[in-house]
């Protein structure tokens, strides 16, 4: 491709408000209006920029250092900054925020670059890249805390823990994200129906206002800012430092139960949480055919009061017995052979990677971070990761998931969900909108929805029209959402309501008066 041909498609990309009308009675009928902002038209970027180096912040405008960012891991959402800030401290942040706000030039801030619907692509202005501060600054043993900054990757945070026999308490389930990434959107893993999400695990923080100021925050002080900024979607601050809780590492001991009932294996899982039979439970599917629920146990004692008390409440089969069944289910099924190869080959290839003798020791698990991470990429990632979601209250959840597996099974082939709890902390105030649907109490549960794409080169129409349904289904059962921003922000008021989405609009305002920081997201 021509250069010149790229930087028209690129172009094109940028300035998409809306998708073109769908054709009559095509599957993209129901294509709703994307929120693909405009690109930033680039006044006074030049008296910014001087402004900033003038203060010993460099700004890295290269096609080298901006094109690198063009997108984010959803692959979909095509941006490019103007230049690129790789901050070395608070200080130089505050630094670009404060000019920021005089030169009403926007700042998007990125960490590890996980968003999927564009949350960390930048359409013109400046990108902070948060990877640069990167260090583990303190560990408490005796507390079982951890400061950090908080560009950190969760791989890289745990690796320098386990040096001191430690471990984090909560993380999303792909450890190539950042630590203020997560913290801002909450963070999901298969022991959240335990400990919470990664935002509760969070002690205090070092947070760069949208107008620059430099501040320490936690439950005893500037309370107010610490639930604006946990779960806030980066609308209220730069998180640069986190002080977290820590604790004793240990081999997980996995098991696995084989469903090929979404709804028996989701009854399961709500009873695991429900009772904490387990110190980590989740489920992840091969479509709606093999179903398998993860339960996992810190301790052999855990694993025996599980084995005693709860294993025989659960209806799920051990892999040989559930493969047999299978195998007489597609026997008389035979039409349906094509689908049974591709389930065998999907396990073949994913299992291996939770066991791979390297990362094993007495059937424990040594090494969930390399395991899961490498696992979530190889198998999950790619050009294009489409992953639409929905989070319920206990009660919904069921009704959720199901009509969330009959979209996906009307757009593909192939796909996988990935369902969790999420025990919650009680403190409502950062719940307003987040993840946390308004309903829930105690527990609250969510599904992601994932095509498996095999790099198959489907039109932004069909995709956005899959999203659309899925997302549809929480504006009617009146749900929320882990990726309700970017491309999607279109949702907001749809889930949340005029009232509740100007209050925070207006409380937006107030702490950043000329939009920019993260302004493309959520308002």
């Amino acid at each position: 491709m021509r250069d010149g041909d790229r930087k028209n498609i690129l172009m094109t990309e940028y300035n998409i408000n809306k998708e073109k009308p769908a054709p009559e009675n095509s599957i993209w009928k129901t294509v709703g209006a994307q929120t693909n902002p405009s690109r930033w038209d680039g006044a006074r970027w030049s008296s910014f920029v001087d402004h900033i180096s003038a203060r010993g912040v460099t700004v890295h405008a290269g096609r080298a250092d901006t094109s690198v960012f063009v997108s984010d891991a959803g692959g979909l959402a095509l941006g490019m900054p103007h230049g690129v800030v790789r901050p070395s401290s608070a200080s130089d942040i505050s630094e670009v925020l404060k000019a920021a706000q005089e030169y009403e030039v926007p700042v998007t801030t990125r960490g590890g670059g996980l968003t999927t619907e564009g949350e960390s692509v930048a359409f013109g202005g400046l990108l902070l890249d948060m990877s640069s501060m990167n260090r583990v600054l303190r560990i408490d043993p005796d507390g079982m805390t951890v400061r950090t900054e908080a560009g950190i990757y969760w791989h890289q945070l745990a690796e320098v823990l386990r040096r001191d026999g430690l471990d984090y308490l909560s993380a999303p389930l792909n450890l190539t994200s950042s630590v203020g990434g997560t913290l801002g959107v909450g963070g999901i893993d298969i022991n959240s129906p335990r400990l919470g999400c990664s935002a509760d695990q969070c002690l205090s923080l070092k947070v760069v206002t949208p107008t620059g100021e430099i501040v320490e925050c936690s439950t005893d002080h500037n309370p107010d800012l610490l639930e604006r900024v946990l779960l806030g979607y980066g609308q209220f601050g730069v998180i640069t430092e986190a002080t977290l809780k820590v604790r004793p590492f240990t081999p997980i001991i996995m098991k696995y139960f084989y469903y090929s009932s979404l709804r028996t294996a989701v009854e399961d899982l709500q009873f695991i949480a429900n009772e904490d039979a387990a110190d980590y439970s989740g489920i992840l599917t091969i479509m709606d055919k093999a179903i398998n629920l993860l339960v996992a146990f810190d301790s052999d004692e855990r694993e025996k009061g599980f084995n005693l008390r709860w294993r025989r409440h659960l209806r799920g089969h051990g892999e040989i017995n559930f493969g047999l069944r299978m195998a007489g289910y597609y026997l008389t099924h035979p039409w349906r052979l094509r689908e049974a190869s591709y389930l065998i080959g999907r396990r073949l290839t994913l299992f291996p990677e939770f066991s791979r003798p390297e990362y094993m020791h007495d059937n424990k698990i040594v090494d969930r971070t390399v395991v899961f991470s490498r696992a979530v990429w190889k198998f999950w990632g790619g050009s294009k990761m489409v992953i639409p979601d929905l989070a319920a209250s206990e009660e919904k959840f069921i009704e959720a998931v199901e009509r969330g597996n009959e979209v996906c099974r009307k757009y593909f082939r192939h796909y996988t969900l990935y369902c969790v709890g999420i025990k919650l902390s009680g403190r409502r105030e950062r719940y307003e909108m987040s993840c946390i649907p308004p309903d829930a109490r105690g527990m609250a549960y969510g599904c992601e929805f994932e095509p498996m794409l095999r790099d198959t080169d489907y039109s932004r129409d069909y995709l956005q029209s899959f999203k659309n349904e899925i997302y549809d289904i929480g504006v009617d059962m009146g749900l929320s959402y882990y990726r309700f921003g970017g491309m999607m922000k279109g949702y907001v008021r749809k889930a949340f309501g005029d009232e509740l989405v100007d209050k925070h609009r207006e409380m937006k305002r107030k702490a950043d008066p000329a939009m920019i920081l993260n302004r493309d997201v959520i308002f």
